[in-house]
C-alpha cells in the first residue's frame, strides 16, 4: 500500500518488522512471568532469541534466494531477494535450540525439564510478532493474493490493481491465534506450540492458493515450499503433542 521510505532506507514494511519484534519480546515476558519462569532462565533465553532473531533474518533470506531460482535464474542474494518466514522460523528455532542445549545448563540445571514452558511461551510471542509482519508485507506490497475487482480487494501501488489482501486475512488470523494462546497458556500452562503449529500450518497450506506472488517450485510440482513446509508443521505438532502428553502423564504419576 506504501512501499516507499520514510526515513533513509527505512519504510513501513521494516518498521513494523522492529515493532513485531518488539511484540515478541513483550509477550514473552508476559506468559514467562505468568509460569513463573525464573529470571536467570528468562535472561538466558533472551540471548538464545537474540542470536536466532540474528539467525532467522539471514536463513529468510537464504531460503528466499532458494524459491527465487526459478524465476531469477540462479541463486541471488541481493535487495530485491525478499525472505520467507518459514525459511526464518526454521532457521531462527534450531539456532536458539542448539544454544539452549549447549549452554543451558549453565542456565538452570532442570533446563531440559523447562523446554516445554519455552517452547509453549515463545508459541505466543511468534504469532503476534508475525501478525505486525505481515501489515509490514502488506504496507510493502509483498505476499499479496489474486487479482480482484471484489470490494475486499486493496490497491497495490506497486501492483497497479488490487488485489485479495491475504496479508491482512493472515495478520488477523495470527493476532487471533496468539490472543488465544495466551489466555489458553495462562490457564492450562501446556500445549500452545501444538496449537500453534497445527494452526498456522492448517492455514499457510490453503492461504497459499490464493496467493499469487511467486511461490516457488518444490519436489511436488501440484504444492508450494510453503505448503510442504505447512504439512511438516502440523506433523511436527501431532509429535510434539504426544511427547508432551507422555512427560505430564508421567509428572503426574510422579507426584501421585
Amino acid at each position: 500500500m506504501y512501499p516507499y521510505a520514510i526515513i533513509g532506507d527505512i519504510g513501513l514494511y521494516e518498521i513494523f518488522l522492529a515493532l513485531g519484534i518488539l511484540t515478541a519480546f513483550i509477550v514473552y515476558r508476559f506468559t514467562a512471568d505468568k509460569l513463573h519462569m525464573s529470571a536467570r532462565l528468562f535472561n538466558f533465553t533472551l540471548i538464545c532469541a537474540v542470536c536466532a532473531i540474528t539467525v532467522g533474518i539471514f536463513s529468510s533470506i537464504f531460503v528466499q534466494a532458494l524459491y527465487n531460482i526459478e524465476e531469477r535464474g540462479a541463486f541471488i542474494i541481493d535487495k530485491e531477494t525478499g525472505a520467507t518466514f518459514a525459511g526464518g522460523l526454521i532457521g531462527g528455532a534450531a539456532a536458539f535450540l542448539a544454544i539452549y542445549f549447549i549452554f543451558g545448563k549453565k542456565a538452570d540445571k532442570a533446563y531440559i525439564s523447562k523446554t516445554s514452558l519455552i517452547a509453549d511461551c515463545a508459541a505466543c510471542a511468534i504469532p503476534a510478532a508475525h501478525a505486525l509482519g505481515r501489515i509490514g508485507c502488506l504496507m510493502a506490497g509483498c505476499c499479496y493474493g489474486h487479482k480482484t475487482d471484489s470490494f475486499i480487494g486493496i490497491y497495490m501501488q506497486n501492483l497497479g490493481y488490487k488485489v485479495v489482501p491475504t496479508q491482512l486475512f493472515e495478520a488477523i488470523f495470527l493476532a487471533a491465534l496468539a490472543v488465544f494462546n495466551i489466555i489458553f497458556l495462562i490457564k492450562h500452562k501446556k500445549y500452545t506450540m501444538c496449537i500453534y503449529l497445527a494452526s498456522y500450518g492448517v492455514w499457510r497450506f490453503f492461504i497459499e492458493f490464493i496467493r499469487a506472488d511467486d511461490r516457488g517450485t518444490s519436489f511436488l510440482p501440484f504444492l508450494t515450499p510453503s505448503q510442504i513446509i505447512a504439512v511438516l508443521f502440523v506433523i511436527g505438532s501431532v509429535v510434539l503433542f504426544l511427547i508432551q502428553r507422555c512427560v505430564y502423564a508421567k509428572r503426574a504419576a510422579q507426584n501421585d
